[in-house]
């Protein structure tokens, strides 16, 4: 409303004389009833340029209105740049949307819930036992509640992971405004559906979050998984724990090749670690949760990761024989000697299969009972996570398949692979 009411006073300037007052005076107050709701609301930064538009124009349609009309090149090129202006608004809004989850096309509504569990035989740098967040997402009996906020339990969570993302990369915090309004296709604590369902852990990448594979996790729990998303304090660019207290991510790149890959091995080993201690808890969570209690198939579980968490996937598979298969979406195979692995299923963007990762991928898909390599066409790094849904639409940065296509496309890879290895 406000786009429109700027562009019409703004058009007002070129319009016959008998029109030129009532159509300005209507556009002009109409404009601003829809800056009020929007102060009400909340203005997102997309707006400030169309906001701005209208500020710029309002001299001269009262200049044109008192019939007092400048020349008319000067007024062409005034209402140039003021359209110009304008449209950043909407430019910057298709560009950074407020993301739009899908519907998951499976037979069972989302149902999602969050525990966090402490590891007393580990510590932390500073001493501290070792804790872990998981967000689970399953098959639900009825999903009829308010659904689930983006990227945390609460609208407040999700705007410090927001931040916490956005100074991960070096960004003003504003241009990520739009995820904490995004609302999910999952409901929280909905009644889980009857029956035992297959397990699917989900490491991040690295500086990554839980949440950042939301609509795959959502796609794949509505066709009979519960998939885990873990939070890894200290790597994860900000967890927020159950009293409220925000730990950002101790990782930095520090431009040094070889220190850069010994903190990523490191992380990953972390990592492989936590995903262990997961197993555990969910063994006990599976005998008294008030949600999930008698819905998990232990017996069919696969650990999967994307970048780094797919590495620490691999890891973990590699050492603990409760996995029976692992995904890695589009991760380096970091490897810790281990020398067999369940069926592995790595699915990456385009890349020169002579290459170190290619060279690594092949090492590890030798080691698998039934290894599986997919490139995925038109895909980049961040096509496998939830990015194409709110970022730039630029192939260089999120692939060439469009902000959907990629969610079902990984879900279906994902299924289809599971379907064919994991026991039962």
């Amino acid at each position: 409303m406000v786009i429109g009411c700027a562009l019409v006073m703004l058009s007002s300037r070129w319009s016959p004389e008998r029109v030129r007052g009532p159509v300005a005076l209507w556009a002009a107050g109409s404009g601003l009833v829809a800056v009020v709701v929007l102060l009400v609301h909340g203005v997102r930064w997309q707006m400030v340029p169309v906001l701005a538009a209208m500020v710029l124009t309002t001299p001269l349609l009262v200049g044109a209105v008192r019939g007092r009309r400048v020349r008319t090149w000067i007024a062409a090129a005034g209402t140039a740049a003021v359209v110009f202006v304008a449209a950043l608004g909407p430019a910057a809004s298709w560009a950074l949307p407020v993301p739009e989850f899908p519907t998951p096309t499976g037979q069972y509504a989302v149902g999602t819930t969050t525990r966090q569990w402490t590891d007393r035989t580990r510590t932390d740098p500073d001493g501290a036992a070792r804790v872990v967040v998981a967000q689970f997402w399953y098959p639900a009996a009825a999903a009829t509640g308010a659904r689930s906020p983006y990227l945390g339990a609460t609208t407040a969570e999700s705007t410090v992971v927001a931040d916490g993302l956005a100074a991960l990369f070096d960004l003003p915090g504003f241009l990520l405004d739009g995820l904490p309004r995004a609302t999910t296709a999952s409901t929280p604590d909905a009644p889980a559906a009857r029956g035992r369902f297959p397990l699917v852990l989900f490491s991040p990448g690295l500086g990554g979050v839980r949440t950042q594979n939301t609509a795959w996790a959502e796609e794949l729990a509505s066709r009979g998984y519960v998939v885990i998303g873990m939070d890894h304090p200290l790597d994860s660019a900000v967890v927020v724990l159950a009293d409220g207290r925000a730990v950002h991510t101790a990782v930095a790149a520090t431009g040094d090749d070889e220190a850069d890959r010994a903190t990523a091995q490191r992380c990953a080993e972390t990592r492989a670690l936590d995903l262990r201690f997961a197993m555990d808890e969910l063994e006990d969570l599976d005998v008294a949760d008030p949600v999930l209690a008698g819905r998990l198939a232990l017996d069919r579980t696969a650990v999967t990761g994307h970048s780094l968490g797919g590495g620490a996937a691999l890891m973990a598979a590699g050492r603990d024989t409760r996995f029976k298969a692992v995904i890695d979406l589009d991760g380096y195979p970091y490897s810790a000697g281990e020398t067999r692995y369940p069926p592995v299923l790595i699915a990456h963007h385009p890349t020169d299969p002579n290459d170190e990762f290619g060279t690594a991928m092949t090492r590890t898909l030798s080691l698998s009972s039934d290894g599986t390599r997919i490139e995925v066409p038109g895909s980049t790094h961040l096509t496998f996570t939830d990015a194409p849904l709110y970022l730039p639409p630029f192939p260089t940065l999120v692939g060439t398949l469009g902000r959907d296509r990629p969610t079902t496309l990984i879900a279906d890879l994902a299924d289809d692979f599971l379907t064919r290895v994991l026991p039962g």
